[in-house]
C-alpha cells in the first residue's frame, strides 16, 4: 500500500512539510531513521548551545526541542483518532503560545531530550503498530478531511523541517 497522501487528503499548507519526506519507503521505518539522526545531532550539544538562540525573539535550542515534543504528542494524537475513526473535527493549536506555556529553558537539554525521546517512541510505537487499512482512515482537522498516512507525513516533515533551521540557523552560528 502507498503510504504517501494525495493532495486532496491534507491543507494546502501542509505540503510544504510533506514535500520533505523521501518518496520511497515505509513511513515508521523513515521516522525511526530519522529519529536516529536528529537525536545524534542534538546530544552532541552543550548546554550552553541548548541555550542559544540565533536572533532576539527566537526560540532557543530548547524551546524547539519542546516545541518537537509537544507537536509529536498533539500530533500523534490526531494519527490515532483518525485512526480509530473518530469524526470530530479536531483543532490545532499555536506553538508559540505553546512554547511559552511549556517554560521549557527552566529544563537542563538533557532532560529536554529524554522527554522528546520518551514522546518519539511512543509515536514510534503507534505508527509500528497501525493495522494496514488503517493508513487510509480519514478524520477531521479543521473541518477538512485528513488521513492517517498525511498526519503521519507531517510529522516527518515537520521535524524535518526544524531539523534544516537548526543546522542552518542555530548550528553555524552557535
Amino acid at each position: 500500500m502507498n503510504q504517501r497522501p494525495e493532495k486532496s487528503e491534507y491543507l494546502e499548507y501542509q505540503t510544504a512539510y510533506i514535500s520533505l519526506v523521501p518518496s520511497e519507503g515505509d513511513l515508521a521505518t523513515i521516522l525511526r531513521e530519522q529519529s536516529k539522526e536528529i537525536f545524534a545531532l542534538l546530544e552532541g550539544l552543550t548546554e550552553e548551545q541548548g541555550s542559544y538562540r540565533y536572533a532576539p525573539g527566537k526560540w532557543s535550542i530548547k524551546q524547539m526541542i519542546g516545541h518537537l515534543t509537544d507537536n509529536d504528542r498533539i500530533m500523534s494524537y490526531r494519527l490515532l483518532c483518525f485512526a480509530r475513526g473518530e469524526q470530530a473535527p479536531l483543532p490545532g493549536y499555536e506553538e508559540n503560545d505553546y512554547v511559552a506555556a511549556g517554560d521549557f529553558d527552566r529544563f537542563s537539554l538533557k532532560e529536554m531530550l529524554l522527554h522528546y525521546r520518551i514522546v518519539r517512541e511512543s509515536t514510534l510505537a503507534l505508527l509500528e503498530s497501525l493495522p494496514a487499512d488503517s493508513w487510509t482512515k480519514a478524520g477531521q482537522f479543521f473541518s477538512v478531511p485528513m488521513t492517517v498516512r498525511a498526519q503521519a507525513c507531517v510529522i516527518i516533515g515537520h521535524e524535518r523541517h526544524h531539523m534544516n533551521v537548526l543546522q542552518e540557523r542555530y548550528l553555524k552560528q552557535a
